[in-house]
């Protein structure tokens, strides 16, 4: 027997969350189903990393959507439930169980997963990803004093991790197989920020290494690396990537390009059917190309633009991106997308100081900005980048001229 529902959710993480609320906001009173593989209610990635490996954060205060608030706006959460097609001819998704849910409008918020290490013996115990909420409660018991933690992966999860990890005692090394940390998303002169305060911090850091294979019995107990050197590692942590979830959307039929292809309003090749946030290749008007976005703020905004096209509106998802991290007492808030740079001014200094300001300029123009610690310039850095005006180098690199007076009128 097949239930009836007017709108299914497939992904109950932050977007799909979102994106059922935002149903309700603008008045819509039909049925919404939010399904999820985990049996966890939604809740926020980010803090896995951060506040919960760290042990200043709960289960329950990481939910995006209590279970409460669920039920309070007639949301009907599903968890544990794997999708195992979705049939658009009949307008049906078929679940794993054997049920089968039609759709008046269906949308994937599907997220992605950790990329796997492609390595002999990656499937030791001792060695795993940091993705979702069992993977960090599974690797929390593991920092504890004097236990030597390998990371894979210089990006912002091996690099949270390995600020919690030392907090918490543990004896860390990480490996980063470019030639900096952050190598993808700053300039060399914010990578070598952080690798001055890690390494300040006990972190053993060693870029430019591939590793070959993680060694170990039952359990891991080193990692070899291409040159032949030995790490011993009672634990690993791999964090070197995610791959969107699109398998569902390439059994269909909808086209998948990095990701699934939505137009501005996140809407898919099939009119009835959007897509919104880690899982989705969208037009940025900002950057002048299409793009896939690994964000919060992506999947929210996102979210939101899909739900409006799912009852029939014409909103845009036009937003500027924007990213944090948080590593020891420091804040890295990011806005715009660096890439293509020409130029990068400073304020602060990064070689001495926890507090800075990095703009990123191409062709005079202002496209990024990388801040720490500065939580007012941050904000202002957002309308900059968003007024994508041209400014004087000099005038961004003084520290006795405000910002704020650099906005256009």
């Amino acid at each position: 027997m097949t239930e009836q529902s007017d709108i299914v959710v497939i992904g109950a993480g932050q977007a799909g969350a979102e994106l059922c609320l935002e149903l309700r906001r603008r008045g819509h009173a039909g049925r919404v189903m939010l399904l999820g593989d985990e049996t966890w209610p939604p809740y926020k990635r980010p803090p896995l990393s951060k506040a919960y490996l760290a042990g200043t954060a709960d289960e329950a205060a990481l939910y995006a959507v209590p279970p409460a608030q669920l039920q309070r706006h007639a949301i009907e959460f599903i968890g544990g439930t794997r999708v195992q097609r979705i049939h658009r001819e009949r307008r049906e998704v078929e679940l794993a169980d054997g049920r089968r849910i039609a759709y008046r409008g269906l949308a994937l918020t599907t997220g992605g997963r950790a990329r796997p290490l492609a390595v002999a013996g990656a499937d030791l115990r001792g060695v795993q990803l940091l993705r979702t909420m069992d993977d960090a409660r599974a690797l929390r018991p593991a920092l504890r004093q004097g236990i030597r933690l390998v990371i894979i992966g210089g990006g912002f999860i091996g690099l949270e991790a390995a600020a919690a990890a030392v907090k918490a005692g543990a004896r860390v090394t990480l490996l980063e197989g470019l030639d900096r940390v952050l190598a993808r998303v700053t300039a060399p002169e914010v990578s070598a920020f952080f690798e001055r305060v890690h390494g300040e911090a006990g972190v053993h850091l060693i870029t430019g290494v591939q590793v070959a294979a993680l060694l170990g019995r039952e359990t891991v107990e080193a990692v070899q690396l291409a040159d032949g050197r030995l790490i011993a590692a009672d634990h690993v942590l791999a964090g070197i990537g995610l791959l969107p979830n699109v398998d569902l959307a390439m059994q269909a039929g909808l086209a998948v390009t990095d990701g699934i292809v939505v137009d501005e309003c996140a809407r898919t090749s099939d009119p009835l059917i959007v897509a919104a946030g880690d899982c989705a290749n969208h037009p940025s008007a900002f950057a002048g190309r299409r793009l896939r976005l690994e964000s919060v703020q992506n999947a929210l905004e996102q979210a939101r633009s899909a739900a409006a096209t799912l009852l029939g509106a014409e909103e845009p998802y036009r937003a500027v991106p924007w990213f944090w991290s948080d590593q020891y007492d420091l804040k890295l808030q990011m806005v715009g997308l660096s890439q293509g740079h020409d130029r990068i001014v400073v304020r602060g200094d990064l070689r001495q100081a926890r507090d800075f300001s990095a703009f990123y300029l191409r062709e005079g123009r202002l496209i990024a900005a990388d801040v720490v610690n500065r939580p007012q310039e941050f904000m202002l850095a957002k309308k900059l980048v968003a007024a994508g005006a041209r400014f004087d180098p000099a005038l961004l690199a003084d520290a006795g001229v405000p910002l704020k007076s650099l906005l256009p009128s």
